[in-house]
C-alpha cells in the first residue's frame, strides 16, 4: 500500500491546481478528485443512519470549481484502484505541534477502544508505531495483538464432522457414496465420522483473516507477525466461504475470546464498516461517526471519576418521553445522567467546535438548546451541562452559563480529549461548588 491521502475533520478537498498552495484546502488530483467524487454518490445509508450528507458532502465554489467537504466521519477510504485517503479527527492539543498526526492518532485510537461495538480492547499504546503506520496498517496491527493472545491462550479444537474413503471402517457408513465410489475397492469404506480437530468455524475464518492481510499489507512488522501467526493455524483450512462459517460460529465459554477476533474478520474479510453505510465491493471504508466515538470516551472516563465519589452513571438514559399522553412519544435519551442522592445531572456531549463569539451564541445549535431544556423539565433538574471538546480559540475561556429563568441552568464545559482525566477531575470539582 502506498501513503494514503491524509485530511482531517472539516478539511474541503479540490482539485484546482492554481489553489494548491492554499492553506484553506487539500489539493488531490484529477483523477482521484473524480474517484472520490463517484465514491461518495454510490455511497448510501440505510433508514437509521442519518444520511450521506452526515458524512462528506460536493459542493461548488467560485473559481474554484467542485468541493468535497468532510463531517462527522474518521477512518479510511480505499478506492478500487488502491489509492487510500485516511480522514484523521480534529483533535486540538495543548502541546502544539503534532509531527506525523501521531499524536492525533493515538488519541483517537483510545477514544475508540472505549466503544462497546469496538473489537480491540487489548491493543498497547507503547507497541503502535503510530507515527510510521496508517490507520488501516494500525487496525491490522490490533487485530494481529488479538490473534496473538489467542494463540497463547491455545487455538480451540472442536469435534468436526468429517466424511472420507477410509481403508477401515469408522463411523456411520454412507451407503450411497459408498456404492459410487467403492465398486472396484471393496477394501475402502466412504464413512462419516467426528474428529476432534481445530478446523472450526471460528479457526477457518481467522486464517483467511490472517492470508488475507498479509496481501494487504505494507508494514514489514506487521507481515512478519502475520507470517508467525499461520504457523500456529497449520491444521486449519482457511475459509472460503465465509457467510456459512459466520453463520456457523458457535457462541460459548470456549470461543469467548474469539468474539473480538470475528468482528474484526468481518471487517476485514467482507470489506464491512462501522457504520451503517455501504459501499460497493470494489472499494471499502473503515469509518467511525465522531459524534459516538465522543459520547462513548467521555461517558467510559466520566464513570471512573464520579462512580468513586458515590455517583450512578449512566449512558444513554431510558424512560423519558417528551409527551405522555396519548402515548408515550418522542424518546429522551440524553447522553449522560449522574444521580447521587436527590441531585440529577443531565450531560450531553456535542462533537463540535465552538466559536469565542458570544452574539452567535459560541456557535451553540438552538435545536440543542432546546433539547437541554427539555431534559431539564422532564428530569426535574436544574443542572445541565453541554461538553463540548477543547479547541485553541476556546482554551481558557471565562465559564459560560445560560439562566433560563424558569429554573433551568445549562453549563459548557471544554473537554481536553488528550488529556480527559485531569479534565474531568476539573468538572468533578465545578459539580461539588
Amino acid at each position: 500500500m502506498s501513503k494514503p491521502f491524509e485530511v482531517k475533520e472539516f478539511d474541503s478537498i479540490i482539485c484546482n491546481e492554481d489553489y494548491k498552495n492554499d492553506e484553506k484546502y487539500k489539493y488531490l488530483n484529477r483523477k482521484e478528485f473524480d474517484n472520490l467524487v463517484a465514491f461518495i454518490r454510490e455511497f448510501s445509508g440505510d433508514e437509521e443512519s442519518a444520511g450521506i450528507l452526515d458524512f462528506m458532502t460536493i459542493g461548488c465554489r467560485r473559481n474554484i470549481g467542485e468541493v468535497v467537504s468532510i463531517k462527522n466521519y474518521v477512518g479510511l477510504i480505499q478506492m478500487n484502484n488502491g489509492f487510500q485517503i485516511q480522514i484523521l479527527p480534529k483533535i486540538f492539543l495543548g502541546d502544539g505541534e503534532d509531527e506525523g498526526n501521531a499524536q492525533t492518532k493515538k488519541v483517537f485510537l483510545r477514544m475508540l477502544r472505549s466503544m462497546k461495538d469496538f473489537p480491540s480492547k487489548v491493543f498497547h499504546d507503547a507497541s503502535l508505531k503510530v507515527d510510521q503506520m496508517n490507520l488501516y496498517e494500525l487496525f491490522i496491527n490490533m487485530y494481529l495483538q488479538e490473534a496473538r493472545q489467542l494463540v497463547k491462550r491455545g487455538i480451540q479444537s472442536a469435534y468436526i464432522e468429517q466424511e472420507d474413503n477410509q481403508r477401515y471402517y469408522k463411523g456411520k457408513l454412507l451407503v450411497n457414496q459408498h456404492v459410487r465410489a467403492n465398486l472396484a475397492h471393496r477394501e475402502r469404506f466412504y464413512v462419516a465420522y467426528e474428529e476432534f480437530h481445530p478446523n472450526m468455524p471460528e479457526n477457518k475464518l481467522v486464517k483467511a483473516t490472517l492470508s488475507k492481510l498479509q496481501k494487504l499489507t505494507s508494514s514489514a512488522e506487521n507481515s512478519k507477525e502475520i507470517r508467525q501467526l499461520l504457523t500456529a493455524f497449520e491444521m486449519v483450512q482457511a475459509s472460503t466461504n465465509y457467510e456459512k462459517d459466520f453463520s456457523n460460529v458457535v457462541t460459548n465459554r470456549n470461543t469467548k475470546y474469539y468474539e473480538g477476533l470475528l468482528q474484526w474478520s468481518r471487517v476485514f474479510l467482507m470489506n464491512k464498516s462501522f457504520t451503517t453505510f455501504s459501499g460497493s465491493t470494489t472499494s471499502r471504508a473503515l469509518l467511525f461517526p465522531m459524534e459516538r466515538v465522543y459520547e462513548s470516551y467521555v461517558a467510559r472516563q466520566l464513570k471512573k471519576v464520579m462512580c468513586l465519589d458515590g455517583w450512578d452513571v449512566s449512558s444513554q438514559d431510558r424512560g423519558h418521553y417528551l409527551f405522555e399522553k396519548p402515548r408515550r412519544q418522542f424518546a429522551l435519551r440524553p447522553d449522560i445522567v449522574m444521580r447521587k442522592g436527590e441531585r440529577t445531572v443531565i450531560l450531553d456531549t456535542k462533537w463540535k467546535s465552538l466559536i469565542d463569539n458570544e452574539r452567535a451564541n459560541y456557535g451553540i445549535s438552538q435545536a440543542d438548546m432546546y433539547q437541554m431544556y427539555a431534559y431539564s423539565k422532564k428530569y426535574q433538574t436544574s443542572e445541565i451541562w453541554l461538553l463540548y471538546p477543547m479547541n485553541d480559540e476556546m482554551r481558557g475561556h471565562d465559564p459560560i452559563r445560560f439562566e433560563s429563568g424558569d429554573g433551568t441552568t445549562v453549563n459548557l464545559h471544554f473537554v481536553n480529549v488528550d488529556k480527559i482525566e485531569g479534565n474531568l477531575q476539573e468538572l468533578k470539582k465545578k459539580l461539588e461548588i
